[in-house]
């Protein structure tokens, strides 16, 4: 990626702070990049479950968010709120990043489907109690949480009774390969119970600059049930057949054999 510091890998604890400390100017200085390469498969009025390319069109886990009040947690750009917005949901966003924010204010200017939106964190929402119908996150905060928990209470206390929760996440199997999407990322190399978080660190200032938490299947199914919810749909989307977009470790190559994306969709009590 331009722009961003030479970086050593390490394998270790992390905690909130020093997640947030590192991800927030992380996808600071990536927003860029990430919407030039990656914003017109998204689309300014799009909603990708992931690099497989399934919409929310076709998938409906969050079910009919017209007249709904809708949060997207890690909402980055907008895409998928401005969507539920065409759609006639009451779409709210939420990021860690100041640039992709900027950046969905760019994109309400120029579709003129405007995202009200706020900095924030996953673990501390700044919204009151049974605020949403649906809340919802695409590739979005997740996977960059060590407080999970702390993210799946307060998406349940913000939700009304009988409300809508998904996500999609980076396959939870995903772990055990390298994130390469060449065959040499068809061999796995790390044991999918080891749950330490993957680190980058700033070689110039020693200072944590990525990180990214991992989960199992079975550490979700508790978190949601441990919180209230019933899960109602995993899906596993295939690789569609003719798609050669390759984005990081997602590709023909390996999609064909492998899921790289897991969503999750559940209702809360």
């Amino acid at each position: 990626m331009e722009n961003q510091p030479p970086v050593r890998v390490e394998r270790r604890p992390v905690s909130e702070d020093e997640s947030r400390r590192a991800n927030g100017p992380d996808w600071d200085r990536y927003a860029d990049e990430y919407q030039a390469t990656h914003g017109e498969f998204l689309g300014d009025v799009g909603f990708v479950w992931g690099p497989e390319g399934l919409t929310e069109a076709e998938a409906r886990v969050l079910g009919d968010v017209a007249g709904r009040d809708v949060l997207e947690v890690g909402s980055g750009a907008g895409q998928c709120s401005r969507w539920v917005r065409q759609q006639g949901g009451r779409a709210f966003g939420l990021d860690l990043s100041l640039r992709q924010l900027q950046h969905s204010r760019r994109i309400d200017e120029a579709t003129g489907i405007r995202v009200p939106s706020v900095l924030g964190t996953a673990t501390a929402l700044p919204f009151a109690d049974d605020s949403f119908d649906v809340v919802f996150s695409s590739f979005g905060a997740l996977q960059f949480v060590s407080d999970i928990a702390d993210a799946v209470a307060e998406t349940a206390r913000v939700l009304r009774p009988g409300g809508r929760y998904a996500f999609s996440i980076t396959h939870p199997t995903r772990w055990m390969f390298p994130d390469d999407p060449s065959e040499a990322g068809l061999v796995a190399g790390q044991s999918y119970w080891d749950r330490t978080p993957y680190v980058e660190v700033d070689d110039t200032t020693g200072q944590v600059a990525y990180v990214e938490h991992h989960r199992t299947l079975g550490d979700w199914v508790a978190l949601l049930a441990g919180n209230g919810f019933v899960i109602t749909d995993l899906l596993e989307p295939e690789w569609p057949a003719g798609h050669e977009r390759v984005w990081g470790g997602w590709s023909q190559t390996r999609g064909r054999f492998t899921p790289g994306t897991a969503i999750f969709g559940a209702r809360l009590g």
